[in-house]
C-alpha cells in the first residue's frame, strides 16, 4: 500500500501477531482447516474450495483462498465380538446369543493448498494430513491428526513503505532496505497437530499450528518473521427441534502469544438437511451472518458476511467468505453432520 494513516498503520501492525493464521467464519462446516484431527471424520470424500476477503475496501487487507481434499481411507470397519451362550429358562437347552458388531477404528487423510496475503506478507502452503480415529463407543470417536507441509513466505516491498520514505525526509532506513533488497520466497516446515472428539450430536477439538516456529528471514540480515504457535479450541452441539429443523450452538477460541484471546460464538439452524442459516459474534471484531444450502447429495455452498465492529470499522465495509464443496461417495452410513 502506498500510504496509510498512522493510527491505521499501528493497528495493522499490532494485528500481525493475531493474523499469522488465516481466519475462517464458516469454521463449523470446515473443521479440517483448523484441526487436522477432523480429517476423515465425515464418511465421504470432501473436496472443498474456499475464498475469503477480510476488511473489504481497506488497501491490502487479508485475502485467503484454499483448496482441500479430505477422506477416510476406508468406510467404517466392523469388528465381530466373541459369541456368547446362554441357557433357556425352564429348559436344559444351550442357545447362542446373536453376534454383536461394533464400529472399528479408521484412518483419515487430507491434502491442503492455501494462499494467504496480509499487507506485504504473502504465504503459500502445501500440506498433507493423517488422522487416526479411535472408537470410544458405538456413537463416539476420538481422533488424533498431524498436518505437515511446506510454507513459502514472501515480503512484497511494493506493498509497504516506512515512515521515513513516505514523508520524503531522505533518511536511510536499514530495515526497509533489507526487506526490499530481496523478495525471494523463504521456505519453512509447517507442522500442526490436533485432537478431535465427535459423534452423535456433538463435536469438540483442540489443535495448534506453526509448531516448528522456524524463523523466516528476508534479505541478507537477520530479520525474521517469527511464526507464533496458534492454539484453537472448538466445540458444538446439535439440538433437534423437530424432524425437519436442527439448531447448532458452537464456539471457537483462538490464542496466540502477545495477542488478545479471540472468542467466537455461533448459532446455526438447518432445515431438512438442505438449507442452513446462522449468526456469529467474534468478540470486538465482527458480527457474522451465514447461509448456505446442499444442492442434492453432492454439492454444498456456503456464504458468510462479516460486519466489522473493530477499530477499523471506519476504514472497511466488512468481509466476504464463499465456500463450495463436493461430497463424494456419500451414503447412509455413519457420518458427521454439521
Amino acid at each position: 500500500m502506498k500510504y496509510i494513516g498512522l493510527f491505521v498503520g499501528l493497528f495493522w501492525m499490532s494485528s500481525l501477531y493475531a493474523q499469522q493464521s488465516a481466519q475462517y467464519s464458516q469454521y463449523i462446516r470446515n473443521q479440517y482447516m483448523i484441526n487436522p484431527g477432523a480429517a476423515g471424520a465425515e464418511d465421504f470424500m470432501s473436496l472443498t474450495l474456499g475464498g475469503r476477503m477480510q476488511w473489504t475496501g481497506f488497501d491490502d487487507a487479508p485475502k485467503t483462498s484454499y483448496l482441500y481434499f479430505s477422506a477416510p481411507t476406508n468406510k467404517m470397519t466392523r469388528g465381530r465380538m466373541k459369541r456368547t451362550y446362554g441357557v433357556l429358562r425352564g429348559r436344559n437347552t444351550r442357545v447362542k446369543h446373536p453376534s454383536m458388531r461394533i464400529a472399528g477404528s479408521k484412518h483419515g487423510f487430507g491434502i491442503q493448498l492455501l494462499a494467504d496475503q496480509f499487507g506485504p506478507f504473502r504465504t503459500f502452503k502445501f500440506a498433507g494430513t493423517y488422522a487416526y480415529h479411535l472408537p470410544l463407543s458405538r456413537d463416539y470417536k476420538l481422533s488424533f491428526g498431524v498436518n505437515a507441509g511446506l510454507s513459502s513466505r514472501s515480503f512484497l516491498s511494493n506493498k509497504a513503505q516506512v515512515l521515513s520514505v513516505m514523508t520524503n525526509t531522505g533518511l536511510y532506513d536499514a530495515t526497509y532496505a533489507t526487506y526490499s533488497g530481496n523478495q525471494s520466497a523463504q521456505y519453512t516446515m509447517d507442522v500442526e497437530a490436533g485432537l478431535y472428539f465427535y459423534g452423535k450430536d456433538v463435536f469438540a477439538g483442540f489443535s495448534a499450528n506453526q509448531l516448528t516456529g522456524d524463523l523466516v528471514k528476508f534479505g541478507n540480515r537477520q530479520t525474521n518473521f517469527d511464526p507464533k504457535i496458534h492454539y484453537f479450541l472448538t466445540g458444538g452441539y446439535h439440538f433437534h427441534i423437530n424432524r425437519k429443523m436442527k439448531l447448532t450452538a458452537a464456539t471457537l477460541l483462538k490464542y496466540v502469544h502477545r495477542a488478545p484471546l479471540s472468542v467466537e460464538v455461533s448459532v446455526q439452524g438447518e432445515f431438512k438437511d438442505q438449507f442452513w442459516f446462522g449468526a456469529s459474534y467474534r468478540h470486538k471484531d465482527a458480527v457474522v451472518a451465514t447461509f448456505g444450502w446442499n444442492s442434492g447429495k453432492v454439492l454444498r455452498i456456503g456464504y458468510s458476511f462479516d460486519f466489522s465492529i473493530s477499530k477499523l470499522v471506519r476504514y472497511n465495509s466488512g468481509g466476504h467468505e464463499l465456500v463450495i464443496g463436493l461430497m463424494l461417495g456419500k451414503d447412509k452410513g455413519f457420518a458427521v453432520k454439521y
